[in-house]
């Protein structure tokens, strides 16, 4: 009997975690990729230490994504924290978790698990064809592609794109395929920068001298959500996890208001009450930097961020503790989605039916960034984009299953 064959276009985790499950259910597999070497933004995002899942509890893991929440809880189930956990362990990556409840590689890096998981793939007979971009579809519904031999047709059982969003173009996923599916019937979300810094018109002299510096243990507010972290200061504003985490709501009360307002507590470990407390008593000789140093335990930077309000910095011990705890910066744009980590927006949920098929595309099926979903980073981007990778392969499994005729 003549095995299925699927063709998966992009080398990203989502693309290769389907090729991997793919292959284990018996098909033969291709999978696509434009640039020179696959999953280029995994190997970019480990160079900070690889960060593959959290191990918070399943309700507030949902929580992350949104509106998205219904549509990928799903998508973890077929794909657990746990289940990615055993699967890193599987390839020889011991794993550890850390304060936050992140999990990483012991190595810190993605460069050993990609090593280990292309390994894997290959001997599960997985072909994979770099400097293959994809273009389209011909007269006939074949994919078309470019290669360094030249344009060339395939007419595979099915197919899994898995093109990734608009971030970090440089790396691959450069959207290129929104009008090839928008002529198709398909509906694709105008893409938007998500986990991603945000301007804030600092002085002169406080970029001179504190941007590149970290703001640690703070917490952040918008709106109703506060989150605890870390964020750093940049010549054109703030970053980092604890701000990518808020990104957005942010990013919408920009566009909808044109600014956006973000409380800063300097010191969230101390109520209002303790932390006067601590500034009532005398100062003595020391400059304000050291008193605040000394007294409130802030770093130069934070002593910095409270110069950049406007006005004189209060003195009385309530007043200033009470800037101390919220810090008002007003966010009056947002960086580009090529310096995003991640975006929103693409193939709306919609269009697919439950195993990621396009609905207006029978045979086709979307993974990863290409779905219109989004999450802060802490593990919640890897795990959902691997996750769809193998509901998207159970989807074909299904698909290629099914009856003749229907």
């Amino acid at each position: 009997m003549t095995r299925q064959t699927v063709h998966i276009v992009g080398a990203g985790p989502a693309g290769l975690m389907a090729a991997e499950r793919l292959a284990a259910a018996g098909c033969a597999v291709v999978v696509h990729e434009a640039m020179p070497s696959p999953s280029r933004k995994l190997l970019m995002a480990g160079r900070g230490g690889l960060n593959l899942t959290h191990t918070e509890a399943i309700d507030a893991f949902l929580g992350r994504y949104g509106a998205a929440g219904a549509m990928v809880a799903p998508w973890l189930a077929r794909l657990t924290p746990t289940d990615l956990i055993g699967w890193a362990e599987g390839l020889g990556q011991r794993t550890f978790v850390g304060s936050s409840g992140r999990v990483f590689p012991k190595a810190m890096k993605a460069s050993p698990l990609l090593r280990a998981w292309l390994a894997r793939l290959a001997a599960a007979g997985v072909t994979l064809r770099t400097r293959s971009r994809w273009t389209g579809f011909d007269e006939g519904g074949a994919l078309r592609f470019d290669t360094v031999d030249g344009p060339r047709s395939e007419k595979p059982d099915a197919v899994v794109l898995a093109l990734g969003g608009a971030s970090w173009p440089r790396l691959g996923s450069d959207a290129a395929w929104v009008p090839v599916l928008a002529e198709r019937g398909v509906t694709v979300t105008p893409f938007r920068p998500s986990n991603v810094g945000f301007n804030i018109a600092w002085s002169e002299i406080f970029i001179e001298r504190f941007a590149g510096q970290p703001l640690k243990a703070i917490a952040l507010t918008h709106g109703q959500t506060t989150v605890r972290g870390e964020a750093m200061a940049t010549r054109y504003g703030l970053e980092g996890g604890a701000v990518y985490t808020l990104s957005a709501g942010l990013r919408d009360a920009i566009a909808r208001d044109g600014a956006a307002t973000l409380v800063v507590d300097l010191r969230p470990d101390l109520s209002i009450d303790a932390l006067a407390a601590r500034l009532a008593r005398p100062r003595g000789k020391d400059s304000v930097t050291n008193w605040l140093r000394k007294a409130a335990g802030l770093s130069p930077v934070a002593v910095g961020l409270l110069r950049e309000i406007p006005g004189e910095m209060p003195m009385g011990a309530d007043k200033l503790a009470r800037r101390i705890k919220a810090v008002r910066l007003t966010l009056t744009g947002v960086q580009g989605i090529e310096r995003a980590i991640s975006s929103a927006g693409g193939v709306a949920l919609d269009q697919v039916d439950d195993g990621l098929m396009l609905k207006a595309l029978p045979g086709v099926f979307v993974a990863g960034e290409m779905l219109d979903w989004e999450a802060p980073t802490g593990g919640y981007l890897l795990q959902a984009s691997m996750a769809s990778g193998a509901t998207a392969a159970a989807g074909v499994v299904a698909w290629l299953a099914r009856p003749a005729g229907d």
